[in-house]
């Protein structure tokens, strides 16, 4: 079945449905969504979306049931040492740089590690977060994501780069995420909002999408 498009009318439906989510992030979440289907990429029945754009304090992460445009979740989560304290400001596709990538994700394999159950993800803006697997980029669970303790200290605890979420809801979150969703990461960066491939729906996109679509296939 191919994706709803982004229209207005959908936008609106899942801002609805996630009061405080900015729509114009929904709308960019769903414009990449579209661009890496139309370029190969298997159509998500679920995706999360998480704009770091808010402080670390807030819930900024939303997953959404695109087949009954619902909300399934609202959470907080982290973002990587590098990318900054509450605010986020600095994003890395560079190993040892302990910052988030933005872009669009493809969800792959789950496994236990050494932090608990988790979700590797590939990405497919190339140059942005296309070195996601290399780096080690998952979602998993950590006691730092504590939103408590964040206002406290005044600031959620920091990851190596991985969108990290509270453990008690990390399970879940990942099962409803795994095998082939998507998952889109947003910061109003300029140059990735101009050079993004799948943002501008360049065709370059489809190479992304079949180097993902082998990941999937393999693990």
């Amino acid at each position: 079945m191919a994706p709803a498009p982004a229209t207005a009318q959908r936008v609106a439906t899942l801002t609805r449905a996630a009061p405080g989510i900015d729509p114009d992030v929904v709308r960019l979440a769903l414009m990449a969504r579209d661009c890496a289907v139309r370029h190969g990429a298997p159509s998500p029945q679920r995706m999360a979306i998480i704009d770091y754009s808010r402080l670390s304090t807030r819930p900024r992460l939303w997953v959404f049931d695109l087949v009954r445009n619902r909300l399934m979740f609202v959470e907080h989560v982290a973002h990587g040492r590098g990318t900054g304290e509450n605010r986020s400001q600095w994003f890395s596709n560079v190993e040892g740089s302990h910052q988030s990538s933005l872009g669009l994700f493809q969800t792959n394999e789950t496994y236990t590690g050494e932090n608990g159950y988790s979700l590797r993800m590939d990405g497919l803006d190339t140059g942005f977060n296309d070195a996601a697997r290399d780096r080690l980029l998952v979602m998993h669970g950590a006691d730092y994501v504590n939103p408590l303790q964040a206002l406290r200290q005044g600031r959620l605890g920091r990851s190596w780069g991985c969108p990290a979420v509270r453990r008690v809801v990390a399970q879940p979150i990942i099962d409803a995420l795994k095998g082939g969703q998507m998952l889109f990461a947003y910061h109003p960066d300029r140059r990735w909002l101009d050079q993004s491939i799948l943002l501008n729906c360049r065709s370059s996109a489809a190479q992304a999408i079949r180097r993902a679509r082998q990941a999937l296939t393999l693990r």
